[in-house]
């Protein structure tokens, strides 16, 4: 007997083992448990999520020997010769093939004859949006009052090239892109059940580049297992795909990490020479920056299904939680110009240049800085003891200069009003600056600082802005303090509100000083003039 790929071999033959559709499954289910079949049904989605699948068993559903049920028996002759798509009152039909309204028309003639076999006759008719006007014009009449011994059931991977009034007529159903762990899932299933060896991570892999298909992932698998020869290795699957290890990746980062744009260059160089997919490394990227991220914001979370954690959490101590989502942010907009790009491997190395190019630069009185600094070249000796006064003077501005960087820029506030004038004197940015206008001060007490935010911004109130807060305030007091935020429900005298209602006082009396004028009162009497209210701003 012939080999059967395992997408038509382990193809779901009822409902139960249809994965990822739970909802619309459901609908389906009560529908013929409780004898409310519609006539016309729409499956939506992309390729490989079930659609034709579904038509099929519900084919079965109505057909079966047994009587309508949601649960067919697969052992009738009905239900055998659908699951091998020979059944006479279950007819196929590829729009994509058959556009003209002729065809349409030949279809739509067998409609009024009763069905040869079964209880019904169903049409499913694939990629239906392939249909020509007339064609959708000629099926309208049909598909609002159709025999009652006839089903249609459309599938198609673009809805909206479906006219509305066809749309109108159906029962629509959106199918869902599948997630990498329920296609891993049902791929062990298979694997377990051919008696092939395989690896957790090469399944992983697979499952990633299904890309949410469920038939991509059974084709890639059906090809990974003749590439391993009846094996599923991790290095086999990413070879065959082409795709970028882990390892690759989080070196890469390192790199960015550490402005070191030659490695960088020869780290793409190395894949290159591999002949790997260059067009996912962005995309591989993107998805460790991401859970790098939730490393830094959400260390509790931490994805059971992938095996590589520690090597991420050591990532996020190297980059800070803003470097992240900036890179993430030119990983992404690099993969969608990549193919704007000259090729594959410009483009790469030019998202990656553009990490280090738009890095942020370190703060004058970071570590990072003062690391970077050169050293002072110690004076020749040569120069004796005419240099020894000269080093002294050195020695002492070097103190002085420290002494006043360590000195506090200002006093701690004492009460809410004192915190009005110490925010503006704060090197801030950004919505940490947003979040220093928006909390009033409710205690000070010693080095626990204690904050309102109004409820409706409490978003600003993040425990990152917190810290980072915190960290300047730290700087600038020259002593660590402990900020805590809470949210209030009552209107707070905070920095905003405030300069809001100086910003309002002063525009108030820009318009009486405007209303006063002589010459303005004079062309309003004279000659009727209006004066346009929202014109008028007060002087800087």
């Amino acid at each position: 007997m012939s080999y059967q790929v395992l997408a038509r071999k382990w193809r779901p033959k009822i409902f139960e083992e249809l994965v990822g559709q739970e909802s619309v499954v459901r609908a389906l289910v009560n529908g013929l448990d409780h004898d409310r079949v519609h006539h016309a049904f729409l499956f939506t989605g992309t390729r490989g999520v079930g659609k034709t699948t579904l038509a099929r068993i519900l084919a079965k559903c109505l057909n079966c020997e047994a009587g309508v049920t949601s649960k067919p028996c697969g052992e009738c002759g009905s239900c055998v010769d659908i699951d091998e798509g020979r059944f006479v009152d279950m007819m196929e039909i590829d729009a994509a093939s058959r556009t003209k309204v002729d065809d349409t028309r030949e279809l739509l003639e067998s409609v009024q004859f009763t069905p040869t076999r079964g209880r019904f006759k169903v049409y499913i008719i694939d990629e239906v949006h392939m249909l020509s006007t007339s064609s959708f014009n000629a099926l309208l009449k049909t598909l609002e009052e159709p025999p009652p011994h006839v089903k249609f059931v459309l599938a198609t991977t673009d809805a909206q090239k479906i006219p509305v009034t066809i749309l109108s007529r159906c029962l629509k159903f959106n199918l869902r892109r599948l997630l990498p762990n329920q296609i891993s899932d049902y791929l062990e299933k298979i694997l377990s059940a051919e008696s092939v060896e395989s690896e957790p991570a090469a399944v992983s892999r697979i499952s990633r580049a299904a890309d949410g298909s469920m038939r991509d992932g059974l084709s890639l698998l059906d090809q990974a297992i003749a590439y391993g020869g009846g094996k599923l290795t991790d290095e086999d699957v990413a070879n065959m795909l082409g795709s970028v290890d882990h390892a690759h990746i989080a070196s890469m980062l390192r790199a960015v990490a550490s402005a070191d744009a030659q490695q960088v260059l020869e780290l793409v160089a190395e894949l290159a020479a591999q002949a790997r997919d260059l067009e996912s490394v962005l995309e591989e990227v993107a998805e460790v920056l991401h859970r790098i991220n939730l490393v830094q914001l959400a260390p509790e979370y931490q994805d059971p299904e992938r095996s590589d954690w520690e090597s991420i959490v050591q990532l996020a101590d190297l980059l800070s939680a803003e470097d992240a989502q900036l890179f993430y942010e030119v990983a992404i907009h690099g993969a969608r110009d990549l193919g704007l790009a000259p090729d594959p491997r410009t483009g790469l190395e030019m998202a990656l240049l553009r990490m280090l190019a738009f890095k942020p630069l370190e703060e004058p009185g970071s570590g990072h800085a003062q690391q970077k600094q050169p050293a002072t070249a110690s004076p020749p000796k040569a120069a004796g003891k005419a240099a020894a006064p000269a080093r002294t003077k050195t020695a002492e501005s070097v103190a002085s200069g420290q002494d006043a960087q360590n000195k506090p820029r200002f006093k701690a506030p004492r009460d809410s009003k004192d915190w009005h004038g110490l925010m503006p004197k704060l090197r801030l940015s950004g919505p940490v600056r947003e979040l220093a206008r928006n909390i009033e001060l409710e205690s000070c007490s010693g080095d626990r600082w204690q904050f309102l935010i109004p409820d409706s911004v409490r978003h600003l109130g993040s425990r990152a802005l917190v810290q980072k807060l915190q960290t300047e305030l730290s700087s600038q007091l020259g002593q660590a303090i402990s900020l805590h935020v809470h949210t209030a429900s009552e209107p707070l005298t905070t920095p905003a509100v405030v300069g809001e209602q100086a910003s309002q006082q002063r525009l108030s009396e820009a318009e009486r000083a405007i209303l006063q004028d002589p010459t303005v009162q004079e062309l309003q009497e004279g000659m009727g003039a209006e004066i346009v209210k929202d014109s008028i701003q007060p002087l800087q």
